[in-house]
């Protein structure tokens, strides 16, 4: 009788640990989806939020303050990654009050929501507009700890040509340093991450002739060493992420970690931009990005753009092809995630 209990309470145990294994794939900590609103045919906030819960998607970047979508977020665990707008950081850097405003409407009355990060702009390119992006990321977190909400780590997110000389990957720098080395410093004075958009794709289909396709999906066949530090690589993210690193710390701020704030792989519209390779990137990138880089071991939180093909977007006709999921919410191809 003893021995039939423990054989049953194995069994239960084994039964629930496969529960377990099966709800939360490993790495599934690192991966978040971005919420584009580009698309005239795009299902309602609240049954986007319910698709992020049943495909077990853990966070998500928006990019401006949607209230539905806020509304439909609270109380779900979703970590939250949210723009404000290229448009606002001229205000944000030169009036204090116009941040603790923004705050105070989008940020304050939505406690169930688990913000993590608010990037103040998205790949911002003009020389003068950067400018502004330093003082409003202090302005907004003036704001944010006034209002006690300084858990929220407050960065911008860049466009991956910020950094130059990226191969080897060692041999990264920043492009600019009088733009980035000040913000990097402040990232590292508060804790908070490096938001950097990463595509393989775009370096890929710019350079077929030394860029194998292997190699920027995350498939065997390519190796490459970097002969300044010894690293071995066998996908180009990790080579396109490292460089980052290694432009930090050419700027004298190692300690500040990377998020990819957006990544992914068009399923139409142009060249390599096919169903077949748009699915072993992503399928590829979930698998690989609980596990870090050559450089910097440990989980890369990732955000795959995007949730949906959105057909509003602007653009090449590639832009309009990056969802995971098409607008009736049916999978554009199946991932695992």
């Amino acid at each position: 009788m003893a021995n039939q209990e423990v054989s049953s309470m194995l069994a239960m145990a084994a039964a629930l640990l496969l529960v377990a294994v099966a709800t939360f794939p490993a790495g599934v900590h690192s991966i978040g989806v971005c919420n584009g609103v580009l698309g005239n045919n795009l299902p309602s906030p609240a049954d986007v939020v319910k698709l992020y819960r049943a495909k077990g998607i853990s966070a998500m970047r928006i990019y401006a303050p949607e209230s539905n979508v806020l509304r439909a977020l609270s109380g779900t665990g979703i970590g939250l990654l949210m723009d404000v707008a290229n448009e606002d950081i001229s205000a944000f850097a030169s009036t204090p009050s116009v941040a603790a405003a923004w705050v105070k409407a989008n940020v304050k009355p939505y406690p169930g929501v688990s913000f993590r990060y608010i990037a103040v702009g998205n790949e911002v390119t003009d020389a003068d507009a950067q400018k502004n992006i330093l003082p409003a990321m202090k302005n907004l977190n003036g704001a944010l700890a006034a209002a006690g909400l300084s858990g929220i780590k407050v960065s911008t997110s860049l466009r991956f040509d910020v950094v130059t000389d990226t191969f080897p990957p060692s041999s990264g720098v920043f492009a600019d340093d009088d733009y980035m080395v000040p913000i990097a410093e402040y990232l590292e004075s508060t804790g908070a991450p490096l938001l950097a958009n990463v595509y393989p794709y775009f370096a890929y289909v710019d350079d077929t002739t030394d860029i194998h396709l292997d190699y920027a999906t995350f498939q065997p066949g390519t190796t490459v060493t970097d002969d300044g530090n010894g690293l071995t690589y066998t996908s180009l993210f990790d080579a396109m992420v490292d460089s980052i690193y290694a432009a930090l710390e050419d700027a004298g701020t190692p300690g500040v970690k990377v998020v990819v704030s957006e990544t992914g792989w068009p399923s139409s519209g142009s060249f390599a931009a096919t169903v077949q390779n748009a699915r072993t990137y992503n399928q590829n990138l979930i698998n690989h990005v609980g596990k870090g880089t050559p450089k910097r071991s440990g989980p890369l939180e990732s955000y795959i753009f995007a949730m949906f093909n959105e057909n509003l977007k602007t653009g090449d006709e590639t832009e309009r092809h990056f969802g995971l999921f098409n607008p009736d919410k049916s999978p554009a191809y199946t991932l695992s995630f």
